[in-house]
């Protein structure tokens, strides 16, 4: 039996655990990175195990799930809260069957056994991956032979999944003001209404006298305490 084995960057990565006592239960991240076991029993034409170059796919689904995104449970008690951040682009919410490295390592590797069994007509197998949340925490997903045939269906909607497009928050469109529905005040009676001409200012005749609203009546013309704020 051969093996080989490759270390993907999965990116950085929000979770939680909601039934921690710990801190834990707050919502934190790790730059995540996972480490894959490759076996095959016979290799390819160019002696190898697996071609790491045909792995970019694979990069792309792990990207796509981990980095710079929000892996929240879905028996989380907020989840509903998670939605809603999401749907106002706070987020770029994913939901999983339970969070933390050692689900990570799981989906990591279910996803990692149908690619490269796809990739190499049923060669290699994926046997093991280990997701490190940094260097001194680690967790390992090991397959057991009789569950490598049970994955193929979970991995076509993984697949399915990572190439679809990337959602795109909608913007709200802004109406444009109708400046003809706008109604005038009344002018004081003996003003005469002066019209703006284009490009140019309005004319100062002198009937009207103008006052900030910020201004407090009590105090003008004083130097103190002029300002109402």
């Amino acid at each position: 039996m051969f093996s080989s084995t490759k270390i993907i960057e999965l990116g950085s990565c929000a979770f939680r655990q909601p039934q921690a006592e710990s801190h834990c239960r707050f919502l934190h991240g790790y730059r995540l990175t996972a480490k894959f076991w490759f076996s095959a029993k016979s290799l390819d034409q160019n002696n190898w195990v697996v071609d790491f170059g045909g792995l970019k796919g694979l990069k792309e689904i792990m990207k796509k799930q981990f980095d710079h995104t929000t892996c929240v449970s879905t028996d989380d008690p907020h989840l509903n809260n998670f939605k809603l951040m999401a749907e106002a682009g706070v987020c770029d919410l994913r939901t999983m069957d339970g969070v933390g490295i050692e689900k990570f390592a799981e989906w990591c590797h279910v996803a990692a056994e149908a690619y490269v069994d796809e990739l190499t007509d049923g060669r290699c197998k994926c046997t093991k991956v280990e997701v490190f949340e940094h260097e001194n925490n680690s967790a390992i997903y090991e397959a057991v032979e009789s569950d490598l045939d049970n994955w193929s269906s979970s991995y076509k909607s993984i697949k399915a999944w990572a190439n679809e497009p990337d959602p795109v928050t909608p913007v709200a469109e802004e109406k444009p003001v109708n400046t003809q529905d706008k109604k005038h005040e009344p002018l004081p009676p003996g003003q005469i209404p002066v019209k703006k001409a284009p490009g140019k200012s309005s004319v100062n005749t002198g009937q009207s006298k103008s006052t900030n609203s910020w201004v407090d009546p009590k105090f003008a013309g004083k130097t103190t305490n002029t300002w109402k704020f």
